[in-house]
């Protein structure tokens, strides 16, 4: 049996000194990190981007298939992504965590192994935060941190008429680990003798417990002089990312569906739970992708990477929003994905 350190022997600073003690500084702009009574960040001279994200366990997080070490680096994952979606460099973050008394210290540093291999990985550091006890469930607010040069931010609204909808990597696939692990948590509620079966789903079920921050778009954009018209994150699934861009710059647009990158893996689990690929690609959140649009001109800059694909183009906002499928019907694009405020 191993250890359990209960919370209470630390103390609330005992505790942050304890889950702090080994992080090291990365970035020049963070001067005064951890253990102070507040961080100081100095940007020399770059304009600053901040986002913050809640995550409740039950609504955002189910631990009987999370494992801690991977809820912590999704944590940051999650809120970074934002700030790429800014055209920004995510420099620092704080995480504040309610947690309640089925814990242990253990337990915590679990979590937070998977909050430093995140911070790591991406250049970031972790400059404050803050511990409270919960009645019940594990609470996750963390709030990024970056820096983008003087007016280089990319907002939602100032797409243009006739722009390329684009998109980075696939879609779907985090919907698809949801789906296979509360299948598998009901067979396993209803009996518990039977052992999960992943067998093969090691894609889907990587796109839901770890997902990664499309820093690599950003830095190509930056390398390749292309700055997008308009620029977001998909983490409440496509549908609802090209209606947001479209509302928010007064246009319509039509999206293809043969165009709509969908990784293998994700349509073969789409097709044995009877579901329909481009439906999860549609609906289902979590890619933490980007959906960007461009102008005309910038195709050939785009052309080669891989990891981008051309969706569609902008329109007339009296077009509509049009989903152009593989048979040649139009559907309007309806936002049916993810909603915290549903469940």
């Amino acid at each position: 049996m191993s250890n359990r350190t209960e919370i209470s022997t630390l103390g609330e600073f005992g505790l942050i000194e304890h889950l702090t003690k080994n992080f090291e500084i990365q970035n020049a702009s963070t001067i005064v990190s951890v253990g102070d009574d507040a961080a100081v960040i100095d940007h020399f001279g770059k304009q600053t981007v901040i986002t913050t994200d809640l995550l409740i366990e039950g609504i955002h997080f189910d631990l009987m298939y999370t494992p801690l070490k991977h809820l912590g680096y999704k944590s940051v994952i999650a809120n970074i992504s934002d700030v790429y979606a800014m055209n920004a460099t995510p420099t620092q973050i704080t995480i504040s965590i309610g947690i309640s008394n089925r814990f242990s210290i253990e337990a915590l540093d679990e979590f937070y192994e998977g909050v430093y291999a995140a911070c790591e990985k991406y250049g970031v550091d972790l400059v404050g935060g803050d511990t409270s006890s919960s009645n019940k469930g594990f609470i996750i607010s963390v709030t990024a941190i970056g820096e983008v040069q003087p007016d280089k931010f990319i907002k939602r609204n100032t797409a243009q008429k006739g722009d390329l909808i684009c998109v980075s990597g696939d879609l779907g696939g985090a919907f698809l680990g949801l789906t296979l692990m509360e299948r598998e948590k009901k067979i396993y509620l209803e009996n518990p003798q039977i052992q999960p079966d992943l067998e093969g789903e090691d894609y889907i079920v990587r796109k839901l417990l770890k997902p990664e921050a499309r820093k690599d778009i950003i830095n190509f954009f930056t390398e390749n002089d292309i700055t997008p018209t308009s620029m977001m994150d998909v983490s409440d699934g496509l549908s609802s990312e090209v209606l947001h861009i479209c509302k928010q710059s007064n246009l319509g647009c039509v999206v293809y569906e043969e165009k709509i990158p969908i990784h293998d893996a994700a349509k073969n689990a789409a097709f044995k739970f009877g579901l329909d690929p481009t439906v999860c690609a549609l609906n289902g959140g979590e890619d933490y992708e980007l959906i960007f649009t461009l102008k005309q001109e910038d195709y050939d800059k785009i052309v080669l990477n891989e990891e981008i694909s051309v969706i569609g183009y902008t329109t007339d906002i009296e077009q509509g929003c049009k989903l152009q499928t593989k048979g040649g019907s139009t559907h309007n694009i309806t936002a049916q994905g993810w909603n915290a405020f549903t469940k």
